[in-house]
């Protein structure tokens, strides 16, 4: 299974990782949860890494979770990374991150934006939650994108499974700027030019402090997917049939 991560370290120290599965609109696969999850805590303990940059390659950020892919289960197997994982890994890195987006960013591809210090968005890109139309509430994503929305506005978003534009990103704190394409490289190198005036050790420690006066916490989230089940309610089967298929679930009025 490829690890469908490709990853680019300057000399500057600004790792860039890139979801590469762009035949899949860089849907995460287990082969990427395990990579992006032993990528974090390299680049966390890598003393050379300054920044994180989580780009995806063609023509979307992320398009989810690739609920087609074989190996791809609700529950991971012993010693696989879960999607709770992988985003925990990248909420606590103790280096800035920044989440660049083009495209879809869509259900855990929201949450991998909302886990990133700074999030900046294309014109055209577009986001949405929408694990609900599957039958699958998002409890493992929600607290990571609460955090990031607020309760308000993820209530709605959450609720609904509705796309939405970058613009409202915007509006509801998952992105921090919109940015016109041919500007976005430029934008990116000011950015990350800003973050290395931050001393290495200062950004560590403010970004535990934040981790420690973040609610909910992690670790309540962790424990939490730990005593939940695996989604397989009939919603569930029924939502991603409908889904493989290619068709309105049942419980969609016809």
């Amino acid at each position: 299974m490829s690890s469908g991560i490709a990853v680019e370290v300057s000399a500057r120290g600004i790792a860039t990782v890139t979801l590469n599965r762009p035949e899949r609109s860089n849907a995460f696969d287990q082969g990427m949860l395990n990579a992006l999850a032993a990528q974090f805590a390299e680049r966390a303990a890598d003393a050379a890494t300054r920044i994180v940059v989580l780009r995806g390659a063609g023509k979307h950020f992320c398009g989810g979770a690739d609920l087609v892919a074989r190996g791809m289960a609700p529950t991971p197997a012993a010693g696989q990374v879960s999607l709770v994982d992988a985003l925990a890994a990248l909420d606590r890195l103790p280096k800035p991150t920044v989440a660049v987006v083009h495209g879809a960013a869509v259900g855990g591809g929201a949450a991998l934006v909302a886990c990133c210090d700074i999030a900046l968005a294309t014109e055209a890109a577009f986001f949405s939650i929408p694990e609900v139309r599957v039958g699958m509430p998002p409890l493992g994503v929600a607290p990571f994108l609460i955090r990031a929305m607020g309760h308000r506005n993820f209530r709605r978003y959450g609720l609904s499974g509705e796309r939405f534009s970058a613009t409202e990103a915007l509006r509801v704190r998952l992105a921090h700027e919109v940015v016109a394409a041919d500007r976005l490289e430029q934008r990116l190198a000011e950015i990350t030019d800003a973050l290395l005036h931050a001393a290495p050790g200062a950004v560590r420690e403010m970004k535990a402090a934040m981790e420690h006066d973040a609610a909910p916490s992690i670790d309540a989230v962790l424990a939490r997917r730990a005593s939940h089940g695996p989604p397989q309610s009939p919603e569930a089967r029924e939502g991603v049939a409908a889904f493989k298929e290619k068709r309105k679930p049942g419980w969609y009025p016809r």
